[in-house]
């Protein structure tokens, strides 16, 4: 079966699912490309495996991740994504809006952890970098804009997974984020 392209999450209950570290840790991976046991995912997360598999039902739940076929010795069932990329589409709710900063606030705290992890003679420090903008746009500029940043993630990402890159290549983390802020315009 093939994988969609993207996954988008819009219920804000499947959207607080995601609000957790440790599931944030191993849905990085598998969205990576890679399959992973329970006992491999409590490793990355850093939890058991009887904690780590509360998790991963939770998320099976939301149809976030799913199982993949039996491992080898048949003794359990890995995990895997079922799509190249999520997309997290927060509603224009309380409960969604509430639901969409729990799990920004955890991604944005592990991009964080990321830069304080660097070592300082990294050769690959000179791509380390953030940018923040201010910009002045209408509604559907603000719109274009996302779509756009969206679209070079997508061309640069070019199927290539865990298992699957050209030699040299090294997992690169992006994270964007487009915010509306000040109150809307009398006209929007």
């Amino acid at each position: 079966m093939a994988k969609k392209k993207r996954l988008v999450i819009t219920d804000p209950k499947a959207i607080r699912a995601l609000a957790h570290p440790a599931r944030q840790r191993v849905i990085d991976e598998l969205f990576n490309g890679k399959v992973l046991t329970a006992t491999e995912c409590a490793e990355l997360a850093g939890l058991t495996p009887s904690a780590m598999s509360y998790h991963l039902r939770a998320l099976e739940k939301w149809g976030i991740i799913q199982r993949a076929d039996e491992s080898a010795d048949g003794r359990e069932r890995p995990w895997q994504a079922p799509a190249a990329s999520l997309v997290i589409s927060s509603q224009s709710t309380s409960a969604g809006r509430l639901a969409s900063q729990a799990m920004i606030k955890t991604a944005m705290d592990g991009v964080l952890d990321q830069f304080v992890d660097m070592d300082a003679d990294d050769p690959w420090d000179d791509v380390s970098s953030m940018s923040r903008s201010r910009l002045w746009l209408t509604h559907d500029e603000a719109k274009r804009f996302n779509e756009e940043l969206i679209e070079v993630v997508d061309r640069y990402k070019k199927g290539r997974t865990i298992t699957s890159h050209p030699a040299g290549a090294r997992e690169v983390t992006s994270l964007i984020a487009v915010v509306p802020t000040g109150d809307p315009p009398d006209n929007s």
